[in-house]
């Protein structure tokens, strides 16, 4: 019996839970082409390399796409994830494209601020077009055949008006102005015969600087418009030409590249056919893609001379010897410059080293870009693992065709600001997977909006809940089967959230399942207040609390705010929500009672002003109110600009309700008349005029034969009969009508 007693007052054998399976990040890795786990080298430290812009234009939705899609991943990694992320990011200020233009933009303000008369600019004009045409015809490209011919098409129509101008041999001020504008729409085809004649000529290196040291200032606002973190690291080519000449030099050391007239380039055939080497790891396919190749290489350095310096048309650049009208650096081979691949190689290995963990960049520059980068870094380490994981994001295309500044189809950054908001642009690209193609449309950015509004709306109503919410102890209330019900789908949601980031960082998925809590909570909110019941504050805050931190995550909210996109009042960052809402409120309060009294002593115009101060005056302030009978009246902060579009909108619903209302009333006024009218016909005459379907009739006025004279069934004349019948007794009554006006 003691025995017995001294085991109960033991401990019992404790049994550990199983648990669930731990979650585990995959990424969608091109070097594969399918999801892999991701498995840094180095502990929670990531070592992250992504292609910058080339910077002699302006940056568009393109560029957006991948930078945003890039900036998402990354604030995944390191504020979800909780990865120790580096960042590195270049800018290339060395490339054929920067020279060209830069040759272009210099030659052409030159022959502007020369122009003497018409007569010499229709010559040249002329010139450049046929050239141009040439060009268009042997382009093999559909997308670029068609840049082209817009091209042509404008110059076309403005060398019409050049030669009217040459003809009526004008020189009025007017007619300057009018040949300055003319020689703009002609730029392309002037700037392309400029250079191809007085390119060579050029030989200060300002010129080549200048444009791609503007180009990245405009760049770095585009970022900070759109809410890009700026990189860690971030590196420029011409920062780095001393590190790129030493390691070319390595890399012909290792036997990987050779020498050639000044250029040295890099042989594919012998890395790829050592044992521990493979060329076009990312697009194995592509190899000896002789447009592709060429287009890597760059429109200065496709002439028959550079072809012919290679041991084989796969080989590419890695240093170019300089023309004349480009930019040179002493090197051991001579003057030159970068090619555009080594840039990537060099300045990614000078930061992250021997081996990177994730390398991203643009869907189009797998092949040669991203092919030749692995090439030659593991020419130069001589190993086989540069990068672990490179991620491509998917194009833009606008119309079907992707978005590109040398097809001259792009929107800018700028003026897609100009339309939205920066939140709005990422919620776009949220909704859609990082990784596929993407058509920037109307439609497109119109379910970014409504989800914004959506989540906004759900916000604002949590919010209300929540300043109405009782205070202190009394604000835990009993969970019942609502709020059980309610938290259990919550749990659902932020396990659909991981699991979606876990899958290859599937935003469109997490926003679904985000959506999905919106909708819960909403319907909760409905059947509670429904019930007159009071909601759950501290339930519907941890929901909206969640969803908030998971935006700040995407980027899409920056800023302090617990619950919902943050509302701030000038430069000062002051709060606008906590500063004006208790003002609001009272003045909300207050009219509830005005609103109250007028009902009972039925004052309407007082619930008119009511109203009117509801509807226009408030919506200019920012402020939203939103009456619901038997309740006390919702206060909303929303932007100015959403309630006016808003109010707009509902104006115009008003005023097409009005319209179809009209119309009825015509309808029914037209009808009533034809009626009218119907009734003051004879019988005898009602198929009189039908002459096209009868050509005999009988006593009365009814067909008796077809427009052929053939005679009617017995069925065709029991119709007519019917319809003559029901006219007489229509006709009897428009006549008792009369006599009783008589």
């Amino acid at each position: 019996m003691a025995a017995t007693a001294s085991k109960k007052r033991c401990q019992p054998p404790w049994q550990q839970p199983t648990g669930s399976k731990k979650s585990e990040l995959y990424l969608y890795n091109s070097l594969t082409r399918k999801k892999e786990l991701f498995v840094p080298q180095n502990g929670k430290q990531v070592l992250w390399y992504s292609c910058g812009p080339t910077v002699y234009d302006a940056s568009h939705m393109g560029h957006a796409r991948s930078y945003i899609s890039f900036d998402i991943l990354r604030r995944v990694l390191s504020k979800y994830f909780n990865y120790d992320v580096l960042y590195c990011m270049n800018i290339t200020d060395i490339d054929d494209k920067i020279i060209k233009r830069a040759r272009q933009n210099h030659l052409f303000e030159d022959y502007k601020k020369g122009i003497q008369n018409g007569s010499s600019v229709l010559e040249d004009v002329k010139q450049g077009q046929a050239k141009f045409q040439d060009k268009m015809e042997k382009e093999t490209d559909p997308d670029k055949k068609n840049m082209l011919e817009r091209i042509l098409k404008k110059v076309a129509t403005a060398l019409t008006e050049l030669e009217t101008i040459v003809n009526n041999k004008t020189g009025d001020s007017e007619c300057k102005t009018t040949l300055q504008r003319l020689v703009e729409e002609c730029r392309d085809v002037l700037a392309d015969e400029l250079d191809a004649k007085s390119g060579h000529t050029i030989t200060d290196n300002s010129i080549f600087s200048s444009l791609p040291k503007y180009w990245e200032e405009q760049y770095h606002t585009d970022m900070t418009a759109i809410n890009v973190l700026p990189a860690d690291v971030l590196t420029r080519v011409s920062e780095y030409i001393p590190e790129v000449i030493d390691y070319v030099k390595k890399i012909i050391d290792n036997g990987y590249a050779y020498e050639s007239n000044g250029s040295v380039y890099f042989s594919v055939a012998t890395f790829d056919n050592a044992d521990d080497h493979s060329y076009a790891k990312l697009v194995p396919e592509a190899v000896g893609d002789s447009k592709a190749l060429q287009e890597g290489e760059g429109d200065l350095s496709i002439g028959q001379d550079r072809l012919d310096e290679k041991k084989s048309q796969n080989d590419f650049a890695v240093w170019k010897a300089s023309k004349p009208g480009e930019p040179a650096w002493d090197s051991p081979w001579g003057k030159g410059r970068p090619g555009w691949h080594i840039e990537c190689s060099v300045m990614a290995s000078c930061i992250l080293g021997e081996s990177l963990d994730i390398h991203t960049g643009g869907y189009d520059l797998r092949f040669p870009h991203h092919d030749n980068e692995l090439a030659q870094a593991e020419a130069y380490y001589c190993n086989d693992h540069w990068v672990r994981y490179f991620l491509h994001s998917g194009h833009l295309t606008i119309a079907g065709c992707k978005m590109s500044k040398s097809l001259k189809n792009f929107i800018t950054i700028k003026d897609a600001l100009d339309k939205h908001t920066s939140r709005q642009l990422r919620l776009m690209f949220l909704l859609h997977s990082w990784k596929d193609t993407l058509d920037y449309s109307d439609n497109t950015m119109e379910n970014a909006i409504q989800y914004e509004k959506f989540l906004n709306e759900f916000f604002l109503n949590v919010k209300d809940v929540l300043r109405n919410a009782a205070a202190g102890p009394e604000k835990f209330l009993k969970w019942n089967e609502a709020e059980m019900k309610l938290s259990e789908q919550f749990q659902q949601v932020k396990a659909a959230v991981d699991q979606a980031l876990c899958d290859s960082i599937d935003t469109k998925s997490a926003m679904e399942a985000m959506r999905e809590a919106v909708s819960q909570s909403n319907i909760y909110i409905r059947d509670i207040k429904a019930n007159k019941l009071t909601p759950n504050s501290i339930l519907l805050r941890n929901i909206a609390v969640f969803l908030t931190d998971m935006l700040k995550v995407f980027g899409a909210i920056e800023g302090d705010e617990l619950i919902g996109f943050p509302m701030s009042s000038g430069d000062n960052n002051t709060n606008l929500e906590e500063t004006v809402m208790p003002y609001v409120e009272a003045f909300a309060e207050f009219r509830d009672n005005v609103r109250q009294v007028a009902r009972e002593q039925k004052v309407v115009e007082v619930l008119k002003l009511c109203d009117q101060v509801r509807d226009d005056v408030l919506p200019e302030l920012g402020v939203r109110l939103e009456d619901h009978e038997g309740q006390r009246t919702v206060v909303k902060l929303v932007d100015k600009e959403i309630l006016l579009k808003e109010r707009e909108q509902m104006q115009k619903l008003a005023e097409e309700k009005q319209r179809k209302k009209e119309e009825a009333k015509q309808k029914e006024r037209e009808r009533q008349a034809a009626k009218e009218a119907q009734k003051r016909i004879p019988p005898s005459e009602l198929f009189s005029k039908e002459t096209d379907k009868y050509s005999a009739f009988d006593a009365k006025g009814i067909p008796s034969h077809d427009a052929k004279g053939e005679p009617l069934s017995n069925k065709q004349i029991k119709k007519l009969t019917k319809a003559y019948d029901q006219q007489e007794k229509l006709y009897k009554e428009f006549l008792n009508s009369q006599q009783d006006k008589n």
